[in-house]
């Protein structure tokens, strides 16, 4: 159990600076969004261009990946808006808030500092293929689902609106730029490609600390029972329904994932959600909830993922 908690500890440690930094007013949360600013504009960008440039296309575009982390996103966006409208009595948008936080993970701030440490040689491929279903697919559709209470017109412009945006979203950009140069057999010139590769190694320590410090001020303030459901979902529920998507998928013949990305995307599945998750519910008046559900769900992970990690490596079928 040390080995594993060797590789999750420092990655909750520097959580815990960050955080420990922003409450002490050593940074601000407006400094947060500024460093995430640089993350989500230039090093992440230069991330998913390195990963995808520099491999065959054959490796990048993994469909039976594609397909188990999709299949799986939407098992639990059915079954927890199921459970939110007939059991919690909660209306359409509120439903759908609540299973956004069920299916969408935090993939690049946590997940790919995760599996660069324990699956270094496919973190980059896993985060591009986790941002393809996420951005392209999940998100606007729990956007659209998130506006049913307001009127058809409203739902298509927001999603639509969503994905007139990810044409101009660096990460997409770079990722069809990364695509491009696979599919074509290009390179970089050497001083481009080292700039691209400075530019990509600041992303993990400076995305866990921007975790950190955007958990400042969030108080549980006993909205723990409400968002249970969030938790065990997004934790425990989504990388099941992973595993299960995937036996399916290789029982009906629909092709084997490698190793390696078989357990990346299980992994991927057990981070806690989107830093973004509250923002995106406040415009449905979710805020508070999403916001608690944000901070029980990274605390809880550290001991979720290592558990994940401790099977892995136990029982690694």
């Amino acid at each position: 159990m040390f080995d594993v908690l060797a590789i999750t500890s420092p990655i909750y440690i520097i959580i815990a600076l960050g955080f420990s930094m922003t409450r002490i007013g050593v940074f601000s949360k407006t400094d947060m969004r500024i460093f995430g600013k640089f993350l989500l504009n230039l090093a992440l960008p230069a991330l998913l261009f390195r990963a995808l440039s520099q491999r065959q296309i054959g490796e990048v575009l993994n469909l039976s990946y594609l397909l188990a982390y999709l299949s799986a996103s939407l098992m639990v966006i059915g079954s927890g808006y199921f459970w939110c409208r007939r059991y919690s009595g909660l209306n359409p948008a509120a439903s759908a808030i609540y299973a956004m936080g069920m299916a969408c993970p935090n993939s690049a701030f946590v997940g790919y500092p995760i599996l660069l440490l324990t699956l270094a040689p496919v973190a980059g491929v896993s985060l591009a293929l986790n941002l393809m279903v996420e951005n392209l697919l999940v998100l606007p559709l729990l956007l659209f689902m998130a506006e049913g209470n307001r009127g058809g017109v409203g739902r298509w412009h927001v999603v639509r609106t969503s994905l007139v945006r990810l044409t101009t979203n660096p990460l997409i950009i770079s990722l069809l730029a990364g695509l491009s140069l696979s599919l074509l057999g290009w390179k970089l010139p050497e001083s481009l490609l080292r700039t691209v590769d400075l530019l990509a190694s600041t992303c993990s320590a400076i995305a866990l600390f921007v975790v950190g410090g955007t958990l400042v001020g969030l108080s549980v303030r006993g909205l723990g029972p409400r968002i249970a459901p969030i938790v065990i979902g997004k934790l425990l529920v989504h990388p099941l329904a992973v595993v299960l998507a995937i036996t399916v998928l290789s029982a009906l013949g629909m092709g084997e994932i490698e190793p390696s990305l078989r357990m990346a995307v299980v992994l991927t599945a057990a981070m806690p959600m989107m830093g973004i998750y509250p923002t995106l519910a406040q415009a449905y008046g979710q805020e508070d909830s999403s916001a608690v559900a944000l901070l029980v769900t990274t605390v809880t992970s550290f001991f979720t993922i290592s558990g994940l990690l401790w099977m892995f490596k136990h029982f690694p079928a």
